[in-house]
């Protein structure tokens, strides 16, 4: 797999997982800097959570009720998302022994280190989903075309729910127990749409 097909070529550019569409209780503002984010692939800085922050009202009562600031939750996943991903892909290593080895879902090591770039991802894409308090932060067109992607490319798609899987226990395992009940619904929402690929 060193030489991408030309149809994985041209579906890497629609392959998104987050749209802005839609979003409820975000200025416009907010939403200009999350999107910027989203096309730089980057997770949101300092100065972007406070902008949000500042023009999101609140629609997410069960994360209201809870004492966890958005911006707060997002500033530690963002900064211990390295650590967040190697734990998660300790998970896929435990659960699928040998993927790594010769005719494994993640050989040769670019297919894996793609993998694990796409974890990185992954959680950057939830912490948007949490800085606007908006569970449902999908693109149906974007991942439609992942799903194609996936498929053109074989990707181990069980080894690929596990990770967001050992991303979630990861994430929240860095909060207090009370407080998981209103987080794990960003985690859910990612992992039930790659279940459905």
């Amino acid at each position: 797999m060193n030489e991408l097909s030309e149809r994985a070529k041209q579906l890497i550019p629609k392959a998104r997982i987050v749209s802005f569409d839609g979003w409820t209780a975000v200025g416009d503002e907010a939403i200009a800097r999350l999107q910027t984010a989203d096309d730089e692939k980057h997770y949101l800085s300092d100065q972007d959570l406070t902008l949000i922050s500042e023009a999101t009202v609140s629609t997410d009562d069960a994360f209201s009720a809870t004492p966890l600031n958005p911006s707060t939750v997002v500033k530690q996943l963002r900064d211990q998302a390295a650590d967040i991903v190697d734990e998660a892909r300790a998970e896929v290593l435990q659960s699928f022994p040998g993927i790594l080895e010769p005719g494994g879902g993640l050989y040769p090591p670019l297919r894996a280190e793609a993998c694990w770039r796409d974890f990185w991802h992954f959680l950057r894409c939830i912490t948007y989903g949490i800085a606007g308090q908006q569970q449902h932060y999908t693109s149906p067109a974007g991942l439609a075309a992942m799903q194609q992607l996936y498929t053109e490319l074989s990707v181990p798609l069980p080894a690929m729910v596990a990770g967001i899987k050992g991303i979630k226990k990861a994430s929240l395992s860095r909060f207090p127990a009370r407080n998981h009940a209103a987080l794990a619904p960003y985690f859910d929402h990612l992992i039930a749409r790659l279940s459905d690929f």
